[in-house]
């Protein structure tokens, strides 16, 4: 047994080796490549592994550290921070979408159950996907990126009660006289169990593990209590994956969790390559070729149903029209929760044999073309945005509907000068707007978050809800008479575009924009941004510095550098025509004559 596991397991890596290098020359996803490593290894592809129980455990192996890794992940704090956007809308998301779909499956001749489960299962999106393209374009913080992250969480949340319900929903095999009280009593004992666990036992075992400062022996306890907590979900009836996924989430609220995440995430990605190609090799690849016309126009009007639904509740949820439509389109597919719920299915009942491997192959294809579909999405959404400006009530999609005191608001009174205005209420937004007020700088903000807006609103501040990418909210934040414009976002797009409009309407006005990384000064430059800070370049900067102080060197030496290496710095990044780096002829010893280091 040993043996053929292990044979199994290098096959896995091989093949996937193989295929994944391919794909990574045409920039297909790696999650993709696992899927097709399955489907060609599988037992409907060239048969080398056959199925059965090894691909079974592979794929309960995978299920389990793929829900606690992700479980691991999710802080907290931080979805209380976003909980608008996460209860509002990951409710609004998952309740419209699965509205949708059981109309469109009852229109097709699908039972009441069957048209509500996969509801359920098409209104779950991929968090993997979704996350790795928004880290791959430095978008993960942006308004779009924010917001898909916020109703991506409630979606991976939202497994809990659905694994939950759907032996209820299945009707035939639990009576709902008996299910409810069992139900109740079930989530309860959980619930009691993994709040103890999360107070004493795990700050305890992980206390005593710590002592011993042995890295080896603190990833064993990691797995030791993921697995521990699946065994004990999976006794009282429920599955694995939720017990492995909950005690993520009670290690991500212990003060342990950056560690136990730091020990595992070298594991992190192999878990969830075994758990995508066991996927991928249930997937019948004759049934997919007999009907891949009819799966395509299935994929594609399961994209248009969660794009419209996505976008609707963005909408309501008062976002502007631009971050609405990239976020739509970035829900749109099938996720990888969606296939551990619908293993559930097929044991219940509630999918036939050739309904489920009809979900497979549009759910493979839906998350084969959501890189491409996020990356196309960008200049469409200009050009509605643009578009739809033209009219009043286009101009009120655009800037986003928002029921509050926001409507009634003014216009920056025309006779204000040579004021500020900031773009952006991150950190670096409220830094700077302190030291405008401290230095008597009038000033305006604008954000696209109407909870900040909202919040900052009642303590006073000069703040309004708008789109800056949008020209007409910058004429209402008074750009033509504005002496200073900082564009604090990590959207590398949306900088560009607010660049591009300020200087049409005020070529005067003195534009200074962060970005993430060098390769993003080249275009501001040429769009006018008179001052670009690099986020990359100011890091390693404070690293000098902190270099320079380990080392003695005096302070006003020190600051001498700092501000040669800047003014130097700048000029020098603002010449680039390439990617080839900073010009590196730079000598501290040079620099600090007399000094010895």
């Amino acid at each position: 047994m040993e043996g053929s596991l292990l044979a199994n397991v290098d096959v896995i890596l091989g093949f996937a080796v193989i295929i994944l290098t391919i794909f990574y020359r045409f920039e297909f996803p790696p999650v993709l490549g696992f899927l097709v490593t399955g489907m060609l290894i599988g037992p409907y592809g060239l048969g080398i592994l056959n199925g059965g129980e090894n691909v079974d455990m592979s794929s309960e192996l995978g299920v389990v550290f793929l829900l606690f890794t992700i479980g691991v992940d999710l802080s907290l704090n931080e979805l209380w921070k976003m909980k608008k956007a996460v209860m509002a809308g990951g409710t609004l998301q998952i309740l419209v979408t699965t509205a949708l779909v059981f109309v469109v499956c009852s229109t097709l001749g699908f039972s009441p159950a069957t048209s509500a489960f996969i509801g359920f299962l098409i209104s779950l999106s991929s968090t993997a996907i979704v996350l790795k393209v928004f880290q791959d374009r430095n978008e993960v913080y942006t308004p779009h990126g924010k917001t898909s992250l916020a109703i991506l969480i409630f979606q991976d949340l939202a497994i809990v009660p659905l694994i939950l319900i759907t032996p209820v929903l299945a009707g035939n095999s639990v009576s709902f006289e008996g299910a409810l009280p069992n139900l109740f009593f079930k989530g309860s004992l959980i619930i009691l169990v993994f709040i103890l666990s999360a107070k004493f036992l795990v700050p305890l075992i992980f206390y005593h593990v710590g002592k011993t400062g042995s890295k080896q022996l603190f990833l064993v306890s990691v797995v030791f209590i993921c697995l521990s907590a699946a065994v004990f979900t999976s006794s009282i009836g429920l599955s694995l994956a939720l017990g492995a996924f909950l005690a993520g989430i009670v290690i991500s609220g212990s003060q342990y969790s950056q560690q136990a995440m730091g020990n595992i995430l070298p594991l992190k990605d192999m878990f969830m390559s075994f758990f995508f190609v066991s996927i991928g090799m249930l997937l019948d690849i004759s049934y997919l070729l007999d009907h891949l016309s009819l799966l395509i126009l299935a994929a594609v009007a399961l994209i248009f149903i969660k794009s419209i639904a996505g976008v609707f509740i963005t909408i309501i949820l008062g976002y502007p029209l631009r971050t609405t439509l990239i976020t739509g389109l970035a829900l749109s597919q099938v996720g990888e929760f969606s296939f551990v719920l619908s293993k559930l299915g097929v044991e219940y009942s509630l999918l036939t044999e050739e309904t489920y491997q009809a979900f497979l192959a549009v759910s493979i294809i839906t998350m084969g073309v959501t890189p491409f579909l996020i990356n196309a999405s960008y200049k469409p959404a200009d050009f509605i945005v643009k578009k739809a400006s033209e009219t009043d009530f286009g101009m009120k999609l655009v800037r986003g509907f928002y029921s509050g005191p926001l409507e009634k608001e003014e216009s920056v009174e025309p006779e204000i000068k040579d004021h500020l205005i900031l773009v952006g209420f991150g950190f670096s937004g409220k830094t700077i707007s302190k030291a405008a007020k401290a230095a008597g700088i009038p000033y305006v903000i604008l954000e696209t978050n109407p909870d900040i807006v909202k919040q900052e609103k009642t303590k006073g501040e000069q703040i309004q809800y708008g789109d800056a990418t949008v020209g007409a909210v910058l004429d209402h934040a008074g750009i033509k008479n504005a002496r200073v414009l900082v564009i604090g976002i990590s959207d590398a797009v949306a900088t560009r575009k607010i660049v591009e409009k300020a200087k049409e309407s005020n070529p005067n006005v003195y534009v200074i924009a962060k970005v993430h990384d060098l390769r993003e000064m080249k275009q501001l430059n040429t769009l006018g941004a008179d001052e670009i800070i690099p986020e990359e370049y100011e890091t390693s900067v404070e690293i000098f510095v902190r270099l320079l102080e380990k080392y003695l060197v005096p302070r006003e030496n020190i600051e001498k550098m700092v501000n040669d290496l800047r003014a130097n710095g700048y000029r020098r990044l603002r010449k680039l025509t390439d990617d080839s780096g900073i010009d590196s002829s730079f000598n501290i010893k040079e620099g600090l004559p007399g000094v010895d280091i």
